[in-house]
This record gives C-alpha cells, structure tokens and sequence, in this order.
C-alpha cells in the first residue's frame, strides 16, 4: 500500500507518499480500506520529531480516519466486511490502509458523508472524555473553550449548547468568534484585545494553551470550577497561587488521549457512539470541515494548519 512517510524531522517537506508493507489485523483488530484522514495539531509535532507514536505503533502518522471494513481479525464481532466507519487510532490514518482496535472503530454518524467523516473521531472522543467524562460539565453550567475556531474547539462549542450549557469561547479575530457565534457560542472573546479572565466565570474551562494561560484561567473558574488542560501551545512550565485554587475549591486535570490505553479508548468511543451521535444525526452537532485536499497534499495541509486561519478541520482524502 501507500502511506504518508516521514523521511526526516522537519517542515511538511519532509512529507512523503510512498509504498510501505500492507498492515494485517491481529486478535481484537480490523483492517479498514482508508477513505479520508484529518489533520490534527499532534501530527504535525510528530512530523518535527515532537511526538512519537506509543511504543509497538506505526510511524505513519493520523489519528482518525474514514473507511471501510475489508478484513476482521480473530476474535472480533459486531463489525462485518464492508461496514462504512470512522475510527479513532494512535496512528496510521494517513495511508490506504490501516489497522484498528475493533473497540476503537465507530459507525459513520447518520447524515454525514464517508470522506467528512474523517474529521469527528479525534475530536469527538476529546471533547466528550475531557468535558463531559472529566469536567462533568452538566446543563446551565458555562464552559469556556479556548481556540474555539480548531477543530476541537468548533466541536466543543456544539457539543456544550447540545448539554444545556452556556458557552464561550477565544479566537483571534472578529471573522472566526463571528463564525463560533454562528455555531452557538454564547460569549465570543478576541484574544488579542480582551482579558478573558475579566469577562468570563466558568465551570468547566477546555484550554489549549497550558503554561501561558493557567494563572489566569484560574481567575476565570467559578468556585468548585474544573480547568482542563489538553494542550501546550503557550508552553508547559508555569507559576500557580494553589491559595487561589483553595479558596475556590476548583480543579485541575490534564489528559492526552492518544496514550491511553486500549480498554481506556474503547469506552470513550462506545459513549461516544450512545451519548454524542445521536446528537450529530439529529443537527445538533456537525462536522466543521474547513477544506478536503487530497491525501497527496498532505505537506500543504499541515502549511495550511501552521499558518493559522483554518476553520474546524482539515480532511485529506485517499484515493484509492
């Protein structure tokens, strides 16, 4: 088969598609012929040498994908031959072929087309065990999202008005808090002109930034809020006033979900499935698709994603 290869740490030169051994599932595992592939922020740090998959997991890089079933492993039921899905994966998406966890494999979502589909595991399964499963944000609660034009954020804002929640979120332009406003969001701030943490008292806080902002998404929490770390685009070492996190009885987690184990992926996804597709199929919740480029493009998308100015997510299609 054809994969994205990365030939050396670097820029999305370094991008390349090439042959490599055709995968065969194992116990437990399905081998699913790819449709689509998204781009996430976590591949382009495995492309600098930032990131390396789990230990026993493919170098090809992509974290979900769309596709169809073409080979069951030993040992798995309730999937057949043939069967459209998308999946969530620890690696591989960005190929012709790739093996899954049967448990990590979830059905194409009602009124969603297969290739658009590549773009909801990864962040589905991050916003739900990060806002609901650890920040238990519950209806009337107000959640604010960082970086809500991402693809996580976009999902984010959807999948908290779907609960009852109020929202808010942070982008860098009047264009993309205009665009999340059209998605639900109730308070829109620019980053660049606001103090978020003046405007804004939150519940549950999804933050993207890490370091730079965890004194002042701090302020920002409500008494006994929950701050969820899920990023570290502004740095991974900072200063915290635990008096502050005291007198407010409020929380901090941090969670990656490409390392989790197995088991661990498989009931995010099996929630997923119950809690969150129903919510897709009824309208509630919709894929963000910013652009479809050909999985041959792979190195433009990840220019695209560097450059900022993306909206929602960003989908590489295989033709195969």
């Amino acid at each position: 088969m054809r994969a994205i290869t990365i030939s050396e740490p670097g820029g999305p030169e370094v991008l390349r598609w090439t042959g490599v051994p055709d995968p065969r599932p194992g116990e437990g595992e399905v081998l699913v012929r790819v449709a689509a592939s998204a781009v996430n922020r976590a591949d382009l740090l495995q492309r600098k040498g930032l990131y390396a998959p789990p230990p026993g997991t493919t170098e090809v890089p992509g974290l979900e994908c769309s596709g169809v079933v073409t080979e069951l492993g030993s040992g798995v039921s309730g999937w057949q031959v043939g069967d459209r899905v998308c999946a969530l994966l620890a690696g591989g998406g960005y190929a012709e072929q790739v093996v899954v966890p049967a448990g990590q494999l979830l059905p194409v979502p009602s009124g969603v087309d297969l290739v658009e589909a590549a773009g909801l595991p990864e962040v589905a399964c991050t916003v739900w065990s990060n806002v609901v499963q650890t920040g238990r944000l519950t209806a009337g609660e107000t959640l604010l999202v960082h970086g809500g034009a991402g693809g996580i954020g976009t999902h984010a804002i959807q999948v908290g008005k779907a609960l009852g929640a109020t929202v808010a979120v942070t982008a860098g332009s009047a264009e993309r808090l205009s665009r999340c406003a059209d998605l639900g969001a109730d308070t829109t701030l620019d980053y660049r002109e606001t103090a978020f943490e003046d405007e804004v008292r939150a519940d549950v806080i999804l933050d993207n930034m890490g370091a730079k902002y965890l004194r002042r998404n701090i302020t920002a929490l409500n008494r006994g809020g929950r701050l969820v770390v899920i990023g570290m685009q502004g740095g991974t070492i900072g200063e915290l006033d635990l008096s502050v996190l005291l007198r407010k009885n409020a929380t901090i987690a941090a969670n990656s979900l490409r390392y989790r184990p197995v088991a661990e992926k498989a009931a995010i996804v099996a929630e997923v499935v119950s809690r969150v597709w129903p919510m897709v199929a009824d309208g509630r919740v919709r894929p963000v698709t910013h652009a479809v480029l050909p999985i041959t493009e792979a190195g433009e998308a990840h220019r695209m994603l560097d450059a900022g100015g993306v909206f929602g997510k960003l989908v590489l299609a295989v033709d195969s």
